[in-house]
């Protein structure tokens, strides 16, 4: 059984080691066992634990992703909606007044 540490199972993953560590933080992957060596603690993947990672990270959601997803679903909505109701010509713009200065006199 091979050991390997967050940023060797981050290569693995295709993630950044921060990324990994963020998931393990927050609770979206389960930690696996910690070693301490010397001063140092790191977290030990054994080839078990790599596969289970690697089958819940897709399920993962990313932040950005499921933003843009959830608006577009917000749009599809408001589509839906405007389907119902017949467009209303909008009036053609009529350009400002502006007032007109006073001309100076010559001296």
């Amino acid at each position: 059984m091979k050991i390997v540490s967050t940023s060797q199972a981050a290569k693995r993953f295709g993630v950044h080691l921060d990324t990994l560590a963020h998931y393990i933080a927050v609770g979206k992957l389960p930690a696996p066992p910690i070693l301490e060596v010397g001063r140092r603690t790191i977290h030990a993947w054994t080839e078990e634990e790599i596969e289970n990672a690697r089958k819940l990270l897709p399920k993962i959601a990313n932040g950005r992703k499921t933003r843009y997803k959830k608006q577009s679903a917000l749009s599809d909505q408001q589509s839906a909606k405007t389907k119902d109701k017949p467009k209303k010509k909008t009036q053609a713009r009529v350009p400002a007044l502006h007032k007109q200065s006073k001309p100076r006199k010559s001296r």
